[in-house]
């Protein structure tokens, strides 16, 4: 202004517009000092908040330093405010300036030092220049000042910098050093940032992929292991810097297959692979997924392991194929029973075939738990599978599983059978009288081998099951009728045990109504009843064709609707009674199929679904009598 200069309008229209804010605000022009200057505690907390971002600026403002060294200027850094926050250069000027209360802590916004580069540049969020009378309060019309925000990585002002001097040295390009500076620390602050937000992804990455429970390894399309999480690490029972060492065709015996199917941009999935650890056969389940470049080239794979013991595990887990019950669960305080009892505590940990015996409804599954539990595969699987409910052309995939491809909609992985769930475990072998005797001669040679070969593959599978089997049939009378053979009967007649009717050991029926009376009413959620002496009476003279499984069905019945619906058959249902149709059925014109349907339905609801006098009633065959409830959805 003094050498006739006419600033930009631009420039020109900022500074008035920021005269008029100051009038408006009662800024006095003559004041001596700013309005308001921050010490002490206010002072600690500002710098402290921040110093991150005074470490990253101190660096750049001592180059500015050094450039503009000899030319008579402090540089300084504010917050976004406007608080002087560090500051720097000539002594002589840094000393003129604290005289005039321009040091550490200083507001130097327009409420506390009117128009000024520093205050007018927050305000506009723009770099400015500005020199003697511009200056709205006068003892700042000594200065030129040449300021710049900075922002942060969302375009935030999180503070300035400002070069200060006496007005006699104003020249344009001090601003422009001034803005430079001003981005390179807006740079370093954004790497910063950008830094910290990849080591936030990394750790997050390292945490999920170590937190997954299978195996992990990036490979590269070459083959070279670029990283694995501890789990794999696990798996492969070495160390992370062994298996970085290795190359995946070592690892993986079908490497290449793998390669082809990922360089058709498909995922190979699904498959089983076997490695061999301290001479040990150890079974995984493999799928890899490709990753590509951004012109869509394969670049790498991650694989992803999962020990089938575990699969194995899970899957027993969530269908139920798990055993509950142990002794404990087995009520009872007859003679026979504890005799039971006690026998197969001492068996329990044997690795002999068991076969039960007894009628349906004795509880022969619930022994078979109970022996599991008292075991040391306690901890293994127990699966169950009923030889009688499952059709004949089905029961070998059942048992011994299938390999993809094996037959028309197997499934595309294949499926391990119930021998292969059980490694290591109890597979219990229920209704094995059932079984249909082609059948027989395969599980006699899995007895013996202790090896399985799924249908439709060649791998011979090691497993390692106890067997226990059970039949409410007399097996040496259907050895001589022929319809089970003779040399499985001694396979599997290893350990031999016979749950006896609960007709002969009425001892333990008030035992037994006493527990299902509590049982079934927690359940049922009524309030526990009592049987009277005659009503006990009507239960101990039963003959209780359907043994443990009708009684408590019984009960359940007496605590629903009051009254005993056993007193209907107090002498049994011999085979040719006639059964009173609890339905009213309409008799019109209806398909055979129908009327099939409907005897079936009937006569379960009668014998309370025991199955094996339900198929004496009708004179079928149990297996028979399995296949229509599932044909009818019974």
């Amino acid at each position: 202004m003094k050498k006739g200069i006419t600033p930009s309008s631009n420039l020109k229209a900022i500074i008035q517009n920021s005269h008029k804010r100051c009038i408006t605000i009662g800024i006095d022009k003559n004041i001596k000092k700013p309005i308001r200057i921050l010490s002490g505690k206010k002072l600690d907390r500002i710098l402290k908040k921040n110093s991150l971002f005074i470490s990253v600026a101190y660096p750049f403002m001592k180059l500015l330093e050094e450039f503009l060294d000899g030319t008579g200027f402090l540089i300084d850094l504010t917050d976004c405010h406007g608080n002087i926050i560090s500051i720097m250069g000539n002594e002589s000027i840094i000393a003129h300036a604290n005289n005039m209360g321009m040091g550490l802590g200083t507001d130097m916004s327009e409420q506390s030092c009117g128009t000024n580069s520093i205050g007018t540049a927050l305000h506009e969020n723009c770099s400015i220049q500005m020199a003697g009378k511009e200056h709205f309060i006068n003892i700042f019309h000594i200065w030129t000042c040449s300021c710049s925000p900075i922002h942060d990585t969302q375009g935030n002002i999180i503070g300035c910098l400002n070069v200060t001097g006496f007005y006699n040295s104003v020249h344009p390009h001090t601003l422009g050093f001034v803005f430079s500076t001003a981005e390179l620390i807006e740079n370093k602050l954004k790497n910063i940032a950008a830094n910290k937000h990849l080591w936030h992804i990394s750790q997050l990455n390292e945490t999920i992929f170590n937190a997954v429970d299978m195996g992990l390894l990036l490979i590269s399309k070459d083959g070279n292991i670029k990283t694995v999480n501890k789990r794999a690490c696990e798996m492969f029972l070495c160390t992370k810097e062994d298996l970085l060492k290795d190359h995946a065709i070592r690892i993986f015996s079908n490497w290449n297959a793998i390669m082809n199917t990922l360089e058709k941009k498909a995922t190979y999935s699904d498959d089983e692979l076997i490695n061999y650890q301290n001479n040990k056969k150890k079974k995984m389940n493999i799928n890899v997924f490709p990753i590509y470049d951004v012109d869509n080239k394969f670049i790498s794979a991650v694989v992803a392991l999962k020990d089938m013991k575990n699969i194995y595990k899970l899957v027993n887990k969530y269908s139920g194929k798990n055993a509950y019950y142990t002794f404990h669960n087995i009520i009872g305080k007859s003679v026979q029973m504890d005799e039971i009892i006690q026998y197969a505590k001492t068996v329990a940990n044997t690795p002999s075939t068991i076969i039960i015996q007894g009628e349906s409804g004795t509880g022969k599954e619930v022994l078979a738990q109970a022996i599991h539990n008292e075991s040391e595969k306690r901890n293994e699987p127990f699966i169950a599978i009923n030889c009688g409910a499952i059709p004949r052309n089905l029961i070998a995939s059942e048992l011994f599983g299938y390999e993809k491809g094996a037959f028309t909609n197997a499934r595309s992985g294949g499926m391990p059978g119930k021998f292969e769930l059980a490694h290591n475990g109890t597979l219990f072998l229920d209704e094995i009288g059932e079984m249909p005797i082609d059948m027989q001669v395969n599980l006699l040679r899995v007895l013996q081998e202790k090896r399985i070969t799924r249908i439709g593959g060649t791998k011979s599978i090691s497993i390692d099951v106890r067997v226990i089997a059970a039949t409410n049939k007399n097996l040496l009378e259907e050895v001589k009728k022929g319809n089970f053979r003779e040399d499985l009967y001694y396979r599997l007649n290893v350990i031999p045990i016979h749950i006896p009717p609960l007709r002969d050991r009425k001892e333990d029926i008030r035992t037994l109504v006493n527990y299902f009376l509590e049982k079934k009413s927690e359940k049922l959620e009524r309030k526990i009843v009592r049987l009277s002496k005659d009503e006990y009476k009507i239960l101990m003279d039963y003959d209780w064709p359907g043994n443990v499984r009708e009684l408590e069905n019984g009960i359940e019945n007496y605590i629903i609707n009051g009254k005993l619906y056993m007193d209907l058959h107090r002498e049994g249902l011999p085979q040719n009674q006639v059964i009173e149709s609890s339905k009213q059925i309409k008799y019109t014109m209806q398909s055979l199929s129908e009327w099939e349907k409907i005897a079936i339905e009937e006569c379960l609801a009668h014998c309370n679904r025991n199955i094996t006098k339900t198929a004496a009633i009708l004179k079928i065959d149990r297996s028979t009598l399995y296949k229509k409830i599932r044909l009818y959805d019974i």
